[in-house]
């Protein structure tokens, strides 16, 4: 979810340039202005949530410490079930009986100390690389025909072809995660982004 998340919001960063592009009047000058822009925008797009996916990271390791302390703080077993199950999805939450919960808390009390504060590890700014170059791979396919291609009309076509494509793909694979009709959510995420991109095109986007 997080990888289709983060191509549909590459593609409707880079759909906002070839959407407001004029090619029947475009010159090569602005076509570089127009390259320059949307793989910028989309550079720093990635930047951006490279930066948000380590705080994730360290948002959800925080969490897991101060759950920790909570139940071992907990003055009664019921008091750290309660966190416990806070801490746990409401769909699993509801299964668990007490007994279980029990069971859970008599293992947090046998884990070692946390740690006074959380930390960034390796894998963690290996992500952060992998979030933005994932980013800013997903402007290329969509702007890849203006740049080998000296008939801007054509280019434009090919590259709103293109885009068209990775929106189906996109919506295609997010409806397999979700268990909707894949078809049915890839035609409608097409739409969805034909939306959005004219929404942020009109409001200067």
């Amino acid at each position: 979810m997080d990888r289709i998340s983060e191509v549909l919001f590459g593609l409707i960063m880079v759909l906002t340039f070839t959407g407001s592009f004029s090619a029947a009047q475009a010159g090569r000058a602005d076509i570089r202005e127009m390259l320059l822009g949307a793989l910028g925008c989309n550079l720093a797009w990635g930047i951006i949530d490279g930066v948000m996916y380590l705080m994730a990271c360290l948002s959800e390791r925080g969490q897991g410490i101060l759950t920790l302390r909570a139940v071992r703080r907990a003055r009664v077993a019921e008091e750290a079930h309660h966190v416990i199950s806070d801490a746990l999805p409401e769909g699993i939450a509801n299964v668990l009986q007490t007994p279980e919960l029990e069971t859970i808390r008599r293992r947090f009390i046998q884990l070692p100390d946390p740690p006074a504060r959380p930390r960034l590890h390796k894998d963690d700014w290996l992500g952060a690389c992998a979030v933005f170059l994932w980013v800013f791979a997903s402007t290329f396919p969509v702007v890849i025909p203006f740049i080998f291609m000296r008939n801007a009309m054509l280019a434009l076509r090919i590259s709103n072809a293109i885009a068209i494509g990775m929106l189906f793909l996109t919506g295609h694979a997010f409806g397999r995660c979700v268990g909707y009709r894949p078809w049915v959510l890839g035609f409608s995420l097409v739409l969805l982004g034909c939306a959005l991109v004219g929404l942020a095109i009109a409001l200067g986007g």
